[in-house]
């Protein structure tokens, strides 16, 4: 991966940037996405904000390297904290953390997304925790993807202004992807319903049902929704 060639993943993050946007790309490491995205013309300016000296330095040299300096900055800087008003930022790209670490970084950094018209986050873990901030903080999703990379899936969110009511199914399995239910989405959620099922047997078999059995309720309800969402009802939980 470098500038010219992004991986599957962040092209999938790249191919939601909107045309001469303003784009603010948090925890950019070596400034790959605004650097390709400059390259190929399709932002105004791009911030490559890093919290370690390491990627940090990383992106000042992919921006030297690529002739970008004054088009592409990095910032080294906590979250949202790489953001200026001055900057004008209009797009903000989260892409390689944890959910609930992204939702974290939107919650601190609330104050810095104020001209922000759109986000694009993309999760490796808990996607729930993107869309519940999202819902909770007046921000609709516009937009999902996912995708299989390097035997890993992927998901990319994204979120717009405005407000919507979500369900535990559709926060859970987002509302564009379990509509499309892809190859990539399959896989994940009935490798998850499996995972859930062991689990859920192994808890089974111990004696401290007291202490687990809000647990339990909350694997059999997640193995339910999956059934239903997947389309295969007769697999469902009891």
């Amino acid at each position: 991966m470098n500038t010219k060639r992004l991986s599957e993943r962040l092209a999938a993050v790249a191919a939601f940037v909107g045309p001469r946007a303003v784009l603010a790309d948090i925890g950019s490491d070596h400034a790959y996405l605004p650097c390709h995205l400059a390259l190929e013309g399709r932002i105004q300016k791009g911030i490559a904000g890093e919290v370690a000296k390491g990627p940090y330095e990383s992106a000042v040299q992919t921006v030297r390297e690529a002739g970008l300096e004054g088009k592409v900055l990095p910032r080294l800087a906590d979250g949202l904290d790489a953001v200026r008003p001055e900057d004008g930022v209009d797009t903000v790209s989260i892409a390689g953390m944890g959910g609930p670490l992204i939702a974290s970084i939107l919650e601190n950094g609330r104050t810095r997304l104020d001209g922000v018209s759109r986000l694009i986050l993309q999760p490796n873990i808990n996607a729930k925790a993107v869309r519940e901030w999202g819902m909770a903080n007046g921000w609709l999703i516009t937009g999902e993807q996912i995708l299989k990379e390097d035997g890993k899936i992927y998901e990319v969110l994204v979120l717009e202004r405005g407000s919507a009511a979500y369900d535990e199914k559709e926060l859970l399995f987002g509302p564009f992807l379990m509509k499309e239910k892809n190859e990539a989405f399959r896989e994940k959620w009935e490798r998850e319903r499996k995972s859930w099922e062991i689990i859920l047997e192994q808890m089974g078999q111990s004696s401290r049902e007291e202490e687990i059995s809000l647990r339990k309720e909350g694997l059999k309800q997640a193995i339910n929704l999956a059934t239903e969402v997947l389309g295969d009802g007769e697999n469902e939980s009891k």
